[in-house]
This record gives C-alpha cells, sequence and structure tokens, in this order.
C-alpha cells in the first residue's frame, strides 16, 4: 500500500539541501532560486551535515496585528495551501521529562521559557484544564519548517499540512499510553472550524463533505487559513475520541532536539540508502542527530515499499529511541543538557492556549512522565487502500479493524503487551446461576434489525434460559454490548456472559439496577431482570462479542522501549 503523493511526487522530496547553509529548504522554482539569484555554486553528491545548534533566547511569539491568533510576529495570513510536507513530532512523554525536571530545578528561569511559546487560541475544540482526573487526549502534529533568513525558504504564510499527526493517549492511572498515528492521506470529511484572531473576531472555515478521493485528512490543517484547532476537530469527528490538547512541531524540532540530547541511537537490519534525501547508513547501530535525523525521519525512498506507512514506522521506531535517550542519559540531573533540551523544546512549541505557559506544562508534564517506556505504544489507525482509486494515492479507514483500536482507546484499554489484565475481569470469576434461574429482558442498540428478538429466541431455545424478555430497541445505538445488574443478581450475570461470550468489561454491576425499584435502559421502573443491550459489537446470538481488550488482527504495533533493528 504506497500512499504517496499523485505523480510520484512525495512531499519530503519537495526539500533540498540549501548549499549556502547545509540544511533543508523548500525546492524553488528557478527564478525562486536563492542560489541562482547569489551566483552560488551549486554542490554536487551528498552535501555536508551541519550541526543543529541551540538559537539565542528571543522575545515571547505573540501573533501578529493582522494575522490570525498563535502566528507570529509580523506572519500575514495564509493565502492557500502550500504543497505537503512531511516533518517529525516529539511526542508528550519526551517534553514531559523535560518540563518536570525544570519545574523541579529551580535554577532555570520561568520567563525565559515561556517567551519561547507560541501559542493558539482553538476555542471549544479542545479541554480547558491541564490535565483533569480521566483519560488524557494530546494530539501531536508534525508540519513543515519555515527556515530561511528572512523567510526565504519555505512557506511563510501557512502553517503547512497535519502531514505527521499523532493521537497520544494516556491512561487515567497514568500507567498506560496508546500514541496512534493518523495517516496523512486518509479520505475524510473535515468538519467547519471556527478561528479566533487576535482582535477578537471569529472566521468560521467551511467544512468539506467527503466525495470518493478528497479531501485529505492533512488538508485539516493550513488549506483556507485552518489553524490547529481545525486538525483536533478533524481527529474528533474521524475516530470519535475528543482531543484535549495539541503540540505542533516542525523541521527544525527535528534537528535541533536530536542535537540537544546528543543524538539518537538506531540500529538498522539492512543498510539505509536514498539519494534523494542522501541518506546513508550501512546496517548496525548508529547515532544521529541534526541533518542525518531528519534525512531518517524523512525517507521513503530507502524503504522496501518505499510508502509513507512504512515511514510512519520508522518514525514511531524513532521517537521510542528519542524517549529512552531522554530518560536513560544523565539529561536530566546535567544543569546545563538540562537548560539546552528544555530551550529547544519550548523554542520548538506550539501549543493551545490551555497548556500555554511552562508552569502548565510541567503540570502536564507531572502526569505524563509517570507513564514507563515499557507502557507507551505505537500503533497506526488501521487504513485500506481507497476502492475508488486504480492508481492508489489516497487510503481509507478500515472500518472493522479501526473500530475495534477506537474503541480501546475510547475505554481506556492499553494496548502494551505488558499490561495487567483489566479488574473487569474479575467479575467473571465466582459460581453461576442455572440457566433456568437466569431472568434477562435484552434491548437492540445494534443497529441489526431484529437482534433482540433473535437472541431471546435462542437464549430460550439453546440455552435453556428461563426468562428472557425482548424490550425491543434502546434509547440510543450502543458501542458496545452491556449487561447491567444488581449486585445479588451477580451469579445470573456470570452465567449470562458464558453464554454469550462476554468479556469482563462489559459486565456494569449497578445498586440501582435490576430488582425493583430499579430502572432499565429506557428510564422506566426495573422488573426485577438484568438489562442486556446488544452494541455495534454484537453479529448473532451464539457469536462471542470480540474481546474490547484484544487489539483487531494484524495490528502494528511497537512499544518505546524496543530497541530492536529495524528491518
Amino acid at each position: 500500500m504506497d500512499t504517496q503523493g499523485r505523480d510520484d511526487i512525495d512531499p519530503a522530496d519537495q526539500w533540498v539541501i540549501d548549499p549556502a547553509t547545509g540544511a533543508y529548504r523548500r525546492r524553488q522554482r528557478p527564478e525562486q532560486d536563492p542560489a541562482r539569484k547569489a551566483g552560488l555554486p551549486r554542490q554536487a553528491g551528498r552535501a555536508p551535515t551541519a550541526p543543529a545548534t541551540v538559537p539565542a533566547p528571543r522575545t515571547r511569539r505573540t501573533p501578529g496585528a493582522d494575522g490570525p491568533a498563535g502566528r507570529r510576529k509580523g506572519r500575514p495570513p495564509g493565502r492557500g495551501p502550500s504543497r505537503r510536507r512531511k516533518a517529525l513530532l516529539w511526542t508528550a512523554g519526551s517534553l514531559g521529562l523535560v518540563l518536570v525536571a525544570v519545574g523541579v530545578g529551580g535554577y532555570l528561569v520561568y520567563e525565559h521559557f515561556n517567551g519561547n511559546l507560541t501559542t493558539v487560541d482553538v476555542g471549544d475544540a479542545g479541554s480547558k484544564d491541564v490535565l483533569g482526573d480521566g483519560p488524557l487526549n494530546l494530539l501531536v502534529i508534525g508540519t513543515d519548517s519555515r527556515q530561511g533568513t528572512g523567510g526565504a525558504y519555505g512557506d511563510p504564510d501557512n502553517l503547512g499540512h497535519a502531514d505527521t499527526t499523532i493521537l497520544f493517549h494516556v491512561s487515567a492511572d497514568r500507567g498506560n499510553a496508546t500514541a496512534m498515528s493518523i495517516p496523512r492521506d486518509i479520505v475524510t470529511s473535515i468538519p467547519a472550524c471556527p478561528t479566533r484572531h487576535k482582535d477578537g473576531t471569529t472566521t468560521v472555515i467551511p467544512g468539506i463533505p467527503a466525495g470518493p478521493t478528497t479531501p485529505k485528512f492533512n488538508e485539516s490543517l493550513g488549506v483556507g487559513g485552518r489553524d490547529p484547532g481545525c486538525t483536533m476537530r478533524a481527529v474528533t469527528a474521524l475516530t470519535g475520541i475528543p482531543v484535549d490538547h495539541f503540540m505542533m512541531v516542525d523541521f527544525e524540532a527535528v534537528k535541533a532536539l536530536s542535537t540537544a540530547v546528543g543524538g539518537v541511537d538506531v540500529c538498522l537490519a539492512r543498510p539505509l540508502v536514498d539519494p534523494k534525501s542522501h541518506l546513508d547508513l550501512s546496517a548496525g547501530p548508529h547515532r544521529i542527530e541534526g541533518e542525518q535525523a531528519l534525512q531518517f525521519v524523512r525517507t521513503r525512498h530507502a524503504l522496501r515499499n518505499q510508502s509513507d506507512l512504512d515511514r510512519i514506522k520508522l518514525q514511531q521506531l524513532f521517537l521510542g529511541a528519542m524517549i529512552r535517550k531522554i530518560k536513560s542519559s544523565g539529561t536530566l540531573t546535567n544543569p546545563g543538557k538540562l537548560f539546552t533540551l528544555a530551550n529547544v523544546a519550548t523554542r520548538a512549541l506550539t501549543v493551545d492556549s490551555a497548556i500555554g505557559s511552562v508552569s502548565k506544562l510541567t503540570s502536564l508534564a507531572k502526569g505524563l512522565s509517570k507513564v514507563d517506556a515499557r507502557h507507551i505504544t505505537f500503533t497506526t489507525l488501521p487504513v485500506v487502500d481507497n476502492p475508488a482509486e486504480k492508481v492508489h494515492a489516497t487510503v481509507v479507514v478500515d472500518q472493522a479493524r479501526a473500530r475495534r483500536l477506537l474503541t480501546m482507546i475510547k475505554d481506556d484499554v492499553p494496548l502494551s503487551r505488558r499490561r495487567k489484565r483489566p479488574r473487569s475481569d474479575a467479575l467473571l470469576r465466582g459460581p453461576k446461576a442455572a440457566p433456568a434461574d437466569v431472568r434477562v429482558r435484552v434491548y437492540n442498540g445494534s443497529g441489526i434489525l431484529g437482534a433482540a428478538r433473535g437472541t431471546v429466541a435462542w437464549l430460550r431455545g439453546t440455552e435453556g434460559v428461563g426468562s428472557p424478555a425482548n424490550g425491543g430497541n434502546a434509547p440510543a445505538p450502543a458501542a458496545r454490548t452491556t449487561l447491567v445488574y444488581a449486585p445479588e443478581q451477580a451469579a445470573q450475570a456470570r452465567a449470562l456472559a458464558a453464554m454469550l461470550g462476554l468479556p469482563g468489561s462489559a459486565l456494569r454491576p449497578s445498586p440501582g439496577a435490576g430488582g425493583a425499584g430499579g430502572t432499565d435502559p429506557a428510564g422506566t421502573a426495573g422488573t426485577g431482570a438484568m438489562a442486556l443491550t446488544l452494541g455495534a459489537d454484537f453479529t448473532r446470538a451464539g457469536v462471542p462479542v470480540a474481546d474490547p481488550d484484544t487489539p483487531p488482527d494484524g495490528l502494528d504495533r511497537t512499544e518505546a522501549d524496543n530497541s530492536s533493528c529495524v528491518s
């Protein structure tokens, strides 16, 4: 499956090495090329790698007088879409470790780092709470660099596209995290989006309904003036998962951060050679930083399938290596290294205003840093080639497999292979009532016509349940099958769960359910029967309901502590 751009033009290949600086810049038309204008000679072969340096402190990056909120001073509003670009993102876990140490070490000046941050007011697209008590969903967006003196390189008038996006879900107990990549070329609808300006006015950018091949997810940022809040709304519409906050970085973050930590260790099972990005790495271990790190995460032609989906896997492994490096090195105990890393990290970030200060980011990070690298799992939203295209340039969501993954995230179920079994499994252990003693009323929230009626007939005729009843349609569609019962009906619930193949997470003991005085899903007086509501995970009676604690078949996933060689 290849999700590269049309005409075999990959967005990342539109970046070339600037002969004057040895760093990447956007490929220019001949009449725009600074090298031509200045009469600089063009270099042949590989350009030398220029080490990234930590820039000097600067004033707080505030919106321009006429630009939308979050833009840097002097930048005019976007004039339309620029070409697609690829960039690396940085997970909140890595930054979290830095900021926690910043908060604990009193030698760092908060106002200095506050001045580094760029913020965007996303309105009601996110949460006003920094952390909260429940799960946290943080959207990390990678966009293009605006490198070059005076804005000569890159596209200074546009935020770029959401070409690299990860939804970083942190569990309520802060013990696990799932980092789900969203492929840039998914065909999906883009909702209408209000964007706020510095003068207090709001512009509503119209939404775009999904067609056979357009729009693509990466157009949720930049196109038509869409800001990161629009990307947050697009993710919620696509996944059904509300996004709390966002962090956005660019190409410069890749070079500067990888250099600030002293390089990132990767291992290759085979050589990676890409003449387009000038990447040339032999098989075996390597420590990469600066321009070479950028070459590594942007390569496509060095990969077997030369696809964007393969590049996502490479980026996930790189991010895992970055997390391990920060946790294992002496960076957090060395004041000089820590200052450099924190300075680079905050300069690289654009965040929503709800977390737009070092103190708020530190509060956020204290929760994020509790997650061990062993329990941070990278995966990708399941997709398939777009059936509407003869030559595949886009993808569509694999609904069956994606539904299971998204349900796990919504239900705060970790993907980590080392996770403990959920406490809900204990609800399945214990004595079971005889089938004839089971009383249950079945409600249909599955969307399958006649599902409740068929289940009642199966329970009575096949399983010998004494008192099954048809409750008709549930008040609303249900994503998950659930069994609500009173504590004294636990033996009946275990018996019914065994018949239907229900996981422990489907069982919902409730003191107000079941017996006299309780209520059923419709809100009417209880009948003394348990309430079984069939959800979208139900297929037919006799077929076990899929365990939402089990990832879909064939799901690619890797833990952040995985240091195996890239194949």
